[in-house]
């Protein structure tokens, strides 16, 4: 979600949204125009790239009006932005124009840093829109999507989200929002999975979830599934080596609090009471067996075998049986 400045307007004269989250971006625009129109519904909205803001544009479009209207000016990618175009918008940040509300978008990178500055030192409200490349940012998005939207979904419900839609952001929204639509009371991981289980099952993280609950059959076939729908097998071997690393880390650890353990083994809260769930039949000998399991598909899938399929499949079903070697001690 993208973060804000204490200035909270979206009606003040600048707004500076500062990132390369393309949807977060599109957010910080439409927050503006739609506060704009709603104070009054003939606003004038101009939304520019940056290659069409030539040197004495700025001043064409903010320059007073016979009917007074109220105007919005968007200028895209302003990092990109010719040198005499900044100093007019630096000039034009000195003595901001009324009724009129400047968002500028900006990367917030090295390049047109001067401008970036400029604009915070004339006390634009700035919205942050970070590139969201880690799994936990992308989980606390949807968290805060639904939060947004004032419903409840269980942690196992945004993993399972995150899981089956993956990286991209404008995808993940609409997913929350249809599930909000469509579902009354709590979200749980039931209903994402009957929603996206095509989608679930080709996931990397579901093959690995299912192996180490020991459950083979589930497991070889969302493998398979993967497989077909062209997941890289290299990510299915990285996503088993995670999950059984988070059965041997949680297993050799003391034993606390999902918060306390979180902090220890630097896992989310959430994700400590699915490993328990997924631990109770695995013994550290069988964590052993699994690992050795995984090396050797690692290897298999990167050409150190002639059939990279036979060694996920192989890799799958050892470990399902690790997980299973308490029952059989």
């Amino acid at each position: 979600m993208a973060r804000k400045t204490a200035n909270d307007d979206p009606l003040a004269p600048l707004t500076l949204a500062v990132g390369q989250e393309d949807l977060l971006l599109d957010r910080a625009v439409r927050e503006v125009v739609s506060a704009a129109r709603a104070a009054d519904p003939d606003t004038d909205v101009r939304d520019l790239s940056s290659d069409q803001v030539q040197p004495g544009t700025l001043a064409e479009l903010t320059s007073p009006s016979l009917f007074a209207e109220r105007k919005v000016v968007v200028v895209r990618n302003a990092h990109d932005l010719s040198a005499d175009t900044v100093k007019d918008v630096k000039a034009y940040l000195g003595s901001p124009a009324e009724e009129i509300t400047l968002v500028l978008l900006h990367a917030g990178g090295v390049k047109g840093k001067g401008l970036l500055d400029a604009a915070r030192k004339a006390g634009a409200r700035e919205v942050a829109c970070p590139k969201m490349t880690k799994p936990a940012d992308r989980l606390a998005f949807v968290r805060g999507e639904f939060r947004t939207l004032g419903r409840s979904a269980t942690p196992e419900a945004c993993q399972a989200l995150v899981d089956s839609i993956g990286s991209d952001l404008r995808e993940l929204a609409s997913a929350v929002t249809q599930l909000v639509a469509d579902i009354e009371g709590t979200i749980d991981e039931a209903v994402v999975g009957r929603y996206y289980t095509g989608r679930a099952e080709a996931s990397s993280f579901t093959v690995a979830d299912r192996a180490v609950e020991g459950r083979a059959a589930e497991a070889l076939e969302a493998l398979r599934w993967s497989l077909s729908t062209g997941v890289a097998p290299v990510l299915i071997t990285s996503a088993l080596a995670q999950g059984v690393r988070a059965i041997g880390k949680l297993s050799s650890a003391r034993g606390g609090r999902p918060a306390d353990l979180a902090r220890e083994l630097g896992m989310p809260p959430w994700k400590i009471d699915r490993v328990r769930q997924q631990m109770r039949g695995w013994t550290p000998d069988g964590v052993s067996v699994a690992l050795r399991a995984v090396a050797e598909a690692d290897a298999g899938v990167k050409g150190g075998g002639d059939d990279p399929e036979y060694a996920l499949e192989k890799a799958v079903v050892t470990i399902a049986r690790a997980a299973r070697s308490r029952g059989r001690a």
